[in-house]
């Protein structure tokens, strides 16, 4: 059965921090620049979800649309918009990762992969900072 790859993108608002607590002031300033920024600075993101599936012959479909929206919509932006990340998620508290878009994507990654509609299987995420800035995630299988 012939099957295809599709690409949806959803978006948020959201603003994050680069700081290390253990290192200085300075030491952050150093390493991170302006992204260390007490207060931290804002970005509006986009993040491209790429899934395969097998073209179902009955409805032309790859992916079920909405099962995915719905997805996207609790696992990314509900999570997500307009929130601080370095306080809203766990994972990303002081001491924790820094939430660069790297480590975004591969955050976000089990949360969708575990989501997806049957049958489809995620390939990339892609995540936008701005026009200028974005990272491209696999998944934890390509980490070799």
């Amino acid at each position: 059965m012939p099957s295809a790859q599709l690409t949806r993108t959803v978006r948020f608002s959201a603003a994050h921090r680069y700081y290390r607590p253990e290192w200085s002031e300075a030491e952050n300033r150093k390493r991170f620049g302006a992204c260390s920024n007490p207060h931290g600075h804002g970005h509006n993101y986009a993040l491209e979800v790429c899934v395969q599936g097998e073209i179902d012959p009955l409805t032309g479909f790859s992916v079920d649309l909405g099962e995915l929206d719905a997805l996207l919509q609790r696992e990314v932006v509900e999570r997500l918009d307009h929130q601080h990340i370095n306080h809203a998620v766990e994972a990303f508290r002081p001491g924790g990762l820094i939430p660069t878009c790297e480590n975004i994507a591969a955050w976000l990654w089990p949360r969708i992969e575990q989501g997806l509609p049957q049958g489809a299987r995620l390939v990339r995420l892609r995540l936008r900072e701005d026009e200028n800035l974005y990272v491209e995630y696999t998944g934890p299988s390509a980490e070799r």
